[in-house]
């Protein structure tokens, strides 16, 4: 659901529809929630969901924060940041597994953390646009909280997967 949310929340965006696309945002986060919870309560996970879960949370955030850019919503610089944070993620996995190496796809603490600041960001943005103007100084501190986290996980990740790997097969050798 959250894979076809993401062409109706651009949809709403381009339109000025923040208060729909507020709705949509939530309800995609609360369906995402559930999913999570049925899949692990009923022992119904697959190797398929773990693909698609990432996926679909990196295409809806990815999405609504090139059109908050695109829209002025949100500062252009913040945007090519997280884009590329997550492509140094991403190429530096296959990298990795190309090379031999087991990489564990578990995120780390500091991942979770800008995702949830990367989220409440969005929000936040949502909200101000939908008429709620006093919440503004918070998307300005959001705004610096995804910065912080967006640096801080991603050096954690070019630590753990590569500067650790590195002296770890030096040690070995």
């Amino acid at each position: 659901m959250r894979i076809v949310a993401c062409p109706i929340l651009v949809v709403l965006l381009h339109e000025g529809n923040y208060e729909l696309a507020l709705v949509l945002f939530v309800v995609a986060g609360i369906t995402d929630g559930l999913d999570g919870y049925i899949a692990k309560r009923f022992h119904c996970q697959s190797g398929l969901g773990a693909i698609l879960d990432p996926i679909a949370d990196k295409l809806l955030i990815g999405s609504a924060y090139i059109m908050l850019a695109i829209l002025g919503d949100i500062p252009f610089w913040l945007l090519i940041l997280v884009m590329f944070r997550d492509l140094v993620i991403v190429v530096g996995y296959l990298i990795l597994v190309m090379m031999g190496n087991d990489v564990p796809m578990k995120p780390t603490y500091s991942s979770k953390i800008n995702t949830v600041i990367q989220i409440s960001l969005m929000v936040s943005v949502l909200l101000e646009k939908s008429g709620l103007e006093a919440i503004a100084p918070i998307s300005g501190l959001l705004v610096f909280g995804v910065l912080l986290t967006t640096i801080v996980s991603g050096l954690q990740y070019v630590w753990l997967w590569g500067i650790r790997q590195e002296f770890n097969d030096q040690k070995k050798s």
